[in-house]
């Protein structure tokens, strides 16, 4: 029997158009190792909430009552172990910024920290690999927008997440 989903912390991503997204799954699929390559692509926003709290859910749908946002895809990162496209948009950093504010009663360290957006799409690599992978794509790399369509809810279970709910900008 697996135990209730509201006793796991939640993780807020930011979700990207489905098209868009899946140039991104494409990436992962093709130089995230497949052993370590259980999820889409996203973009954290929270990485740990308090699950069946009504008030966390409130400021989430508040802050999703906004129109669909550009972002802009401005290069690639090598993390060390890893390749990440690099985002901006100025209207993603007010709202987590915003967001922060009103759930800083419920934040851990990391989620009280600004927020690095970025879409990850190699990790769990040896950092010459990943050079290799950043040298590759970094040949052909034009920056471009993609589109934020809402907020995705998972439940974190020490692995994979699970989905929990997709509120989505109106």
């Amino acid at each position: 029997m697996e135990p209730q989903k509201r006793s796991y912390p939640l993780i807020v991503t930011l979700e990207l158009d489905t098209e868009q997204k899946g140039y991104f799954n494409a990436l992962r699929k093709t130089y995230f190792p497949n052993h370590a390559n259980h999820l889409e692509a996203h973009l954290t926003m929270f990485h740990h909430l308090p699950s069946g709290n009504e008030f966390v859910m409130h400021v989430l749908q508040d802050y999703a009552n906004r129109a669909i946002f550009p972002l802009e895809v401005s290069h690639l990162v090598n993390f060390g172990k890893g390749v990440a496209f690099q985002l901006y948009s100025a209207e993603l950093q007010q709202i987590h910024s915003e967001m922060q504010q009103a759930l800083s009663q419920f934040l851990k360290r990391h989620d009280l920290k600004p927020i690095w957006p970025h879409i990850t799409i190699q990790n769990k690599v040896t950092s010459f690999k990943a050079q290799q992978t950043l040298d590759f794509l970094k040949d052909s790399f034009e920056p471009f927008e993609i589109n934020a369509i809402g907020f995705g809810i998972w439940y974190y279970i020490g692995g994979p997440w699970r989905p929990a709910r997709f509120i989505p900008f109106t």
